[in-house]
């Protein structure tokens, strides 16, 4: 178990072994996440952002018939650099 102060400020210094943990650096988003049990769970923002668009793009390039790493990224320079 890891414990912070919260200062007058409102700011907490996340410890080391926790910003270890989620990949944490300077500069980086943190998400607050509630759960239905009233828990509050802490995140990277980046890391979950990347996380979510996997998900979201699960089973696209196959449904796309796209079996190769370079067919994707054909499609997606196709899709970015065409004029339409």
């Amino acid at each position: 178990m890891n414990l912070a102060k919260i200062s007058t400020n409102g700011q907490i210094t996340i410890p080391i072994e926790i910003r270890r943990k989620l990949k944490l650096e300077s500069g980086d988003k943190i998400l607050f996440i509630e759960r239905n049990n009233g828990e509050i769970v802490l995140s990277n923002a980046s890391l979950s952002a990347l996380f979510q668009a996997q998900d979201a793009f699960q089973n696209v390039a196959e449904a796309a018939d796209l079996k190769e790493e370079y067919q994707v990224q054909a499609e997606i320079d196709r899709i970015r650099y065409s004029k339409d």
